[in-house]
C-alpha cells in the first residue's frame, strides 16, 4: 500500500488528468506585473480627477476618500475660464503644427534615405540615431539665443520649429523600414508605367506607409501636447501660454485651493490622454511594422 501512494500522489501534482492542462504560473505572473503596472499608472490619475469632484476641505480631512458630497463647481469654474480655453488654443496650435511638420517633413526625408542609394546615406542614418541621444535641456542655451535672434521669443512659431527638428530623429527611424519594405519590383512597374519618383512616393510610398504615419503622428502630437520645457523658455506672455505652463501658472495662482488645481489638471490632461488612448492600437501597429520591416 505504501509502496504504491507515492507515484499516485506525483501523477497528480504533475498531470491534471487528460484533457487538462497543468496550472500556468508564468501566465499568472505576467497577469500580476500588468495589474501593477496598471494601477502605479492609473491610480494617480483616478485620484486628479476624483479629487476635482472635491473640496479643498474634504481633501485635507480625508485625503484618500471618495467625494462625499460629489462637487461640480470646480471643473465647471475651470470650463467656463477664458483663460483656460485661450491655453486649449495655443496647445492645439503647436501640436497640429508640430505633427503636420514631423510628418511630411520626416516621411520625405525618410523615402530618401530607403529608396535611394548615394555617398553619405549611412553617416546620414548614424546622424539621426545619435540625435536620439541629444536631449532638449542641452541645447536650451544655444537654442534660445538662436530663436532670440530670430526674433521667435514668446511666439509659438518658437516652439513648433523646435519640437519638430527633436522629434524628426524618431520618425524617421521609425519610418524607413515601412519605405523600405516595398517591393522594389513596385517601383520598377510604376516606373515602366510612367510613374515619376514623385509620383511614385504620393502615390504608392505614403498609402503604404500609413500605419507608420499614424504612429509617428500620434507620437509627436501627444509629446507636443504635454511638453513643458521648450514652451517654458520660449513663452513669457501667459496670453500665449499652452496648458502645460498654464497648469503651473494656475498651481501658483491658486495654490491654497487644492481642489481646483485638481480640477484644472485633469482637463488640462484629458485631450491627450484621450487622444492616445484611441489611437494606441496604431501605435503598437505602427512600431511593429517597423521592427518587421
Amino acid at each position: 500500500m505504501g509502496g504504491t501512494s507515492a507515484p499516485v500522489l506525483d501523477t497528480a501534482v504533475h498531470d491534471a488528468g487528460p484533457g487538462r492542462a497543468a496550472f500556468d504560473w508564468s501566465r499568472v505572473a505576467v497577469y500580476v506585473i500588468g495589474l501593477v503596472a496598471v494601477a502605479i499608472t492609473a491610480v494617480p490619475v483616478l485620484y486628479v480627477v476624483i479629487g476635482g469632484f472635491r473640496t479643498t476641505g474634504q481633501i485635507a480631512a480625508r485625503p484618500t476618500a471618495m467625494p462625499d458630497p460629489w462637487v461640480l463647481t470646480n471643473y465647471s469654474e475651470v470650463l467656463l475660464s477664458v483663460r483656460f480655453w485661450s491655453q486649449v488654443a495655443n496647445s492645439t496650435i503647436v501640436a497640429l503644427a508640430t505633427t503636420v511638420g514631423v510628418v511630411l517633413i520626416g516621411v520625405m526625408a525618410a523615402f530618401v534615405l530607403a529608396r535611394y542609394t548615394f555617398r553619405g546615406r549611412d553617416a546620414l542614418n548614424t546622424l539621426f540615431t545619435l540625435g536620439l541621444l541629444f536631449p532638449i535641456t542641452v541645447a536650451v542655451l544655444p537654442l534660445y539665443l538662436l530663436l532670440e535672434d530670430l526674433h521667435l521669443i514668446d511666439s509659438l512659431l518658437g516652439v513648433i520649429i523646435p519640437q519638430v527638428a527633436f522629434a524628426l530623429p524618431m520618425t524617421i527611424l521609425i519610418l524607413v523600414p515601412f519605405l523600405r519594405a516595398i517591393p522594389v519590383e513596385l517601383e520598377d512597374a510604376a516606373a515602366i508605367d510612367g510613374t515619376s519618383g514623385i509620383g511614385f512616393f504620393w502615390r504608392i510610398a505614403l498609402p503604404l506607409s500609413v500605419p507608420g504615419l499614424m504612429t509617428v503622428g500620434v507620437l509627436a502630437f501627444v509629446t507636443s501636447w504635454n511638453a513643458y520645457l521648450l514652451p517654458l523658455l520660449v513663452l513669457n506672455d501667459p496670453k500665449s501660454f499652452t496648458l502645460p505652463l498654464g497648469v503651473q501658472e494656475f498651481s501658483t495662482q491658486y495654490s491654497q485651493d487644492t481642489a481646483m488645481v485638481l480640477a484644472f489638471t485633469s482637463l488640462a490632461m484629458l485631450p491627450a490622454l484621450l487622444f492616445f488612448t484611441l489611437a494606441e492600437r496604431r501605435i503598437v501597429g505602427g512600431l511593429t511594422g517597423a521592427v518587421k520591416g
